[in-house]
């Protein structure tokens, strides 16, 4: 169930590696390592987005996560301004609102920020599409 509106979540598979997207809300939940492991492909260096997400400060959010159904921590990624994405406290993976993916995409600048943005784009279209426009 979608943590955010508790909607059921359909698996939406993408080079072989299966996300649960929201179609009402538009959020998404990544199982711990898929943002990375899609990142890596998409050329980013390994490691940039995890220890970003790892190195930022943390709270305790409203969130439940969808897995293991604890309170998730809200965590804040990139600098100004900075994205809060939701992380499960047991490891289980990552939730992104609608439009997170794409500020998300936004902070890593560069060259990088292009082919990730157009990596997950054939994905999330509808959510990329500011992000592609401004790289």
């Amino acid at each position: 169930m979608c943590p955010r509106c508790r909607e059921p979540l359909i698996v939406m598979e993408f080079q072989g590696v299966e996300v649960d997207h929201c179609l009402d809300c538009r959020g998404t939940w990544f199982d711990a390592g898929e943002v990375e492991f899609l990142a890596e492909t998409a050329g980013v260096e390994p490691g940039k987005i995890e220890s970003a997400i790892h190195a930022s400060g943390q709270q305790t959010g409203e969130l439940k996560c969808p897995r293991c159904r604890r309170r998730m921590q809200v965590l804040k990624v990139g600098q100004q301004p900075a994205v809060e994405v939701d992380r499960c406290p047991a490891g289980e993976g990552l939730w992104l609102d609608a439009g997170e993916l794409a500020a998300v995409v936004k902070t890593f600048g560069g060259t990088q920020d292009a082919a990730l943005a157009e990596f997950f784009g054939d994905l999330f279209k509808h959510e990329l599409s500011d992000a592609t426009e401004d790289a």
